[in-house]
């Protein structure tokens, strides 16, 4: 990783705070600021803004969970962001998405995802490879999440997007136990 490791004997009266929150995390208590979270006490202001956006993305947001890894999972694979495909792949599984198609989705080829997890791959890879969303997209979309689930998928996904610029961008490293999907 390109950063420093944060000591958390030393923190700024600003990182103790980002800390304090961050610490309440699973994968915080779990795995310590690993990925983006370490990433974020390097800025704790907008660590902390991020942070409270990716909490509520993750947990108080409409969509079901496979709705969402599978937007997070497609954002992984298509930034080829190895930390967030992976962490996030074990998300999906937990949320009951079947390993053969994400599989598929990190080798690049046509996951097979059916339903609404196929409406949310849809809108993921129109906003990533096109920057909009046809009509059609935008309509199934809707129809199937209502206005409220749109907004919160396409939030989802631009934020993850922040995630795998910032992973990219300082070279995250994977925890024990990861397996790069990309090498």
């Amino acid at each position: 990783m390109r950063l420093p490791d944060i000591d958390t004997d030393n923190l700024t009266p600003e990182q103790q705070t980002l800390f304090d929150a961050l610490s309440t995390r699973p994968e915080v208590q779990q795995h310590g600021l690993v990925g983006p979270f370490g990433m974020m006490m390097h800025a704790p202001e907008m660590g902390a803004a991020m942070a409270a956006l990716g909490k509520a993305i993750r947990f108080t947001a409409s969509l079901p969970a496979s709705v969402t890894e599978v937007a997070i999972c497609s954002v992984g694979a298509y930034y080829r962001s190895s930390f967030e495909f992976v962490a996030h792949r074990a998300m999906a599984l937990e949320a009951g998405v079947d390993a053969r198609q994400l599989d598929a989705l990190a080798n690049g080829d046509d996951p097979g995802f059916a339903g609404d997890t196929a409406a949310a791959h849809a809108v993921a890879m129109e906003l990533l490879a096109e920057h909009r969303l046809t009509d059609a997209t935008y309509s199934d979309a809707v129809e199937r999440f209502g206005a409220q689930g749109v907004t919160e998928l396409v939030i989802t996904i631009g934020y993850y997007s922040l995630v795998s610029f910032m992973l990219n961008g300082f070279e995250a490293d994977l925890v024990p136990g990861m397996i790069d999907p990309f090498a």
